[in-house]
């Protein structure tokens, strides 16, 4: 196991964690409604802890972790659909970005635990797929409010 590649897959889920923070923060300044506040709320606290796993994990390395976001491409534009959805109090717009932007989270979990498992330990395997499901479970309750806004209709 190469010690460069472990520290580089886990700082591609330190990125990944700081863009939904970003996002998410973003979005917690430009909405006055309770529930998205609270839902909002959550979802950074979840990126902050698996950012904070993650970061100490590359440190036991002898790493650094990465500070910055990536936010580009679809990740981007999932974020700016959210600022602009909420400044037209459109909800399922809401919601659809943010699904979009958690696809992009999953997919980043799933492609290091498929593409990169040979350099992580059982340890580091177990922390990231108990992150992955963490992060899936912020994904299902955007898709049931979703489902409950479709029935709203």
């Amino acid at each position: 196991m190469e010690k460069d590649k472990t520290i580089d897959a886990l700082n591609r889920l330190v990125v990944i964690n700081n863009d939904r923070i970003d996002g998410y923060e973003t979005a917690l300044e430009n909405t006055e409604e309770k529930e998205l506040k609270t839902l909002f709320t959550k979802f950074t606290q979840t990126s902050q802890k698996c950012r904070n796993e993650l970061v100490s994990e590359i440190q036991k390395l002898g790493g650094k972790a990465k500070e910055g976001t990536k936010v580009s491409g679809k990740f981007f534009r999932a974020w700016m659909d959210v600022k602009s959805a909420l400044s037209g109090n459109d909800r399922k717009a809401v919601l659809n970005s943010c699904e979009e932007g958690e696809e992009k989270a999953v997919e980043s979990y799933e492609t290091v635990l498929e593409d990169e498992s040979e350099h992580l330990t059982s340890k580091q395997q177990t922390m990231i797929r108990d992150q992955y499901s963490s992060i899936k479970n912020d994904q299902n309750k955007i898709r049931a409010m979703q489902n409950a806004l479709v029935e709203q209709s």
